[in-house]
């Protein structure tokens, strides 16, 4: 059976992942992205697929009052979405001074799009008229679970910022707490937390990586969609308020 999936953040690594999954799954998708460019450039990738199955919806979730504009959206595209993944996120908050400590301004950031935005939009379309929302999923990191391992990076306060870590440990507790407070609603709240990706680091990085983690190597990019759809299936339907480590094994050890 076809579903409605909005996964926010779509122009991104592991949002056109699981846009281009979901969309091969029959499911219609609806997808945020921040830039026209990059608006245009997920229309004209999928520009094949029925048009009543794919909508790109431009807005800066940064700003306020977004989740109300972006459930109006939906209204008038005549969707209520029975799955929610949160996935949202700016590098721009990861920005560190020349001392290597986080501004005030940038922590708030990213803490507003790791645990904010989620909440807010998460709330805006439980509470729409008619909604139809049943699962939703979060997109973590193992940094929401352990620290980072310093033997990991070159220049491990630049290339691992401290606030980023603890955002998604509170983008964990969230998931808890949703998940306690929507169950009377029949809504199922989990999170995913992620190893490394390949795609953006050298052969060095991905060495260590290596050494430091159980399977002895980075998540590949085919291995992001398959935990995400598990849980908006129905054959997850009795977890609820847990983080799912998809790491290779990384936060065992």
């Amino acid at each position: 059976m076809s579903r409605t999936i909005l996964i926010t953040g779509g122009s991104g690594k592991f949002g056109r992942v699981l846009v281009a999954h979901f969309l091969a799954a029959g499911d219609t998708v609806v997808t945020t992205c921040r830039s026209d460019q990059s608006r245009v450039s997920l229309q004209s990738e999928y520009s094949g697929i029925e048009r009543d199955r794919f909508h790109v919806v431009q807005t800066d979730l940064t700003r306020a009052n977004q989740a109300e504009e972006l459930a109006a959206a939906l209204r008038e595209l005549r969707l209520a979405p029975d799955c929610l993944v949160n996935n949202a996120r700016s590098v721009e908050y990861l920005a560190l001074k020349e001392n290597g400590r986080v501004s005030r301004s940038d922590f708030a950031g990213e803490f507003l799009m790791d645990v904010i935005v989620p909440y807010e939009l998460t709330m805006e379309l439980v509470e729409a008229q008619g909604s139809a929302l049943r699962r939703i999923v979060n997109i973590g990191s193992i940094y929401g679970l352990v620290a980072a391992n310093p033997s990991l990076y070159t220049d491990p306060v630049r290339q691992s910022p401290i606030h980023y870590g603890v955002a998604k440990a509170a983008l964990t507790h969230l998931t808890k707490e949703l998940a306690v407070r929507l169950a009377g609603r029949g809504i199922d709240v989990n999170c995913v937390a992620y190893g490394g990706v390949e795609g953006r680091v050298d052969e060095a990085f991905k060495a260590r990586y290596g050494k430091l983690c159980p399977k002895g190597r980075m998540l590949r990019e085919d291995e992001i969609a398959g935990p995400v759809a598990w849980l908006l299936s129905d054959n997850c339907s009795g977890m609820t308020g847990q983080t799912l480590a998809v790491d290779g094994g990384w936060s065992v050890w």
